[in-house]
């Protein structure tokens, strides 16, 4: 039986939508000053750093079995995608990444089909075809600063909502019993380790902070994005998954869009024709994809 969404996942919802909607320009004044490598690694390290005090009771509290699932957890959700939109923003303007990042509830429908043997319906299949068609649009389109010019820094995005769909059922299905604090806690100070290791050891992060006017600017911006846009962000996310259904937490990704272009509009960014029809498509196809019957 489906669950009821209550007053409670819409308040979560909205405060998702504006957290995650602007983390794109946060990402955005990152790479001013770093690459990145540095803004993926500085954003988890801040995440993990910020949770620490929550995850260190709650490690006393696990399983044994719960150890792979968390840290399956802390990749998919965090580590990796936090590397992903980095790099893909270094080709792409702060909103046409919103917009792709659309695709995480079609990644959640296709995983729930083939891993979870989640029933999908001919409708659902329609807008997973109208989404994907809208996302090689915007790979065709290239960017404003080089039209025509096809633009597989895209694919990087896509990849990124892979990881959320699949995140997403491995916290609904494999840890039902754990609550969201101690999810969200736990598998980011397993990443963290490793993020401070790529910061500090593989990049030059810290020669910049001192050599370069724009790097502490950059760095308080990435800081902010691990603080709200990771730690916070997941906490009320996980939490949304456990009081609502996957399809609508991860459903959050209709209006993150609206944030990101609007934060693109105002820091001047221009879209292409071709660019506004795909990112037209991509919600068109999540819509179709999500919407019931009646």
């Amino acid at each position: 039986m489906e669950k009821k969404v209550g007053a409670q996942a819409w308040v979560f919802f909205a405060l998702l939508a504006l957290i995650w909607g602007s983390s794109f320009i946060l990402i955005k004044r990152g790479l001013l000053a770093f690459s990145a490598m540095e803004v993926g690694a500085l954003r988890i390290v801040a995440a993990s750093v910020v949770l620490t005090p929550f995850a260190l009771p709650a490690f006393k509290t696990i399983k044994k079995q719960h150890i792979p699932r968390l840290l399956s957890v802390g990749l998919l959700g965090s580590f990796f995608p936090a590397f992903l939109f980095a790099l893909a923003q270094t080709r792409l303007n702060s909103s046409v990444t919103g917009v792709l990042n659309g695709l995480t509830p079609i990644f959640v429908l296709l995983i729930g089909y083939f891993a979870f043997k989640q029933p999908i319906t001919l409708r659902s299949a329609l807008g997973v075809l109208v989404g994907f068609g809208g996302t090689t649009l915007l790979i065709l389109a290239g960017n404003s600063s080089a039209p025509g010019e096809i633009n597989y820094y895209a694919l990087f995005v896509v990849l990124a909502t892979f990881f959320y769909g699949l995140n997403l059922n491995v916290i609904k299905y494999y840890l039902p019993d754990l609550p969201a604090l101690a999810i969200t806690s736990m598998s980011l100070v397993m990443v963290g380790p490793l993020s401070a290791l790529i910061l500090f050891g593989f990049t030059d992060f810290v020669p910049k902070l001192s050599q370069d006017p724009q790097a502490l600017n950059s760095m308080l911006y990435v800081v902010l994005l691990g603080v709200m846009g990771t730690a916070i962000a997941l906490i009320l996310f996980n939490k949304m998954v456990k009081i609502a259904t996957p399809l609508f937490a991860s459903s959050v990704t209709y209006a993150i869009p609206v944030v990101a272009v609007i934060w693109g509009l105002f820091d001047g960014e221009s879209l292409l024709p071709l660019q506004m029809l795909g990112m037209a498509a991509i919600l068109l196809g999540v819509y179709i994809a999500n919407r019931k019957k009646g």
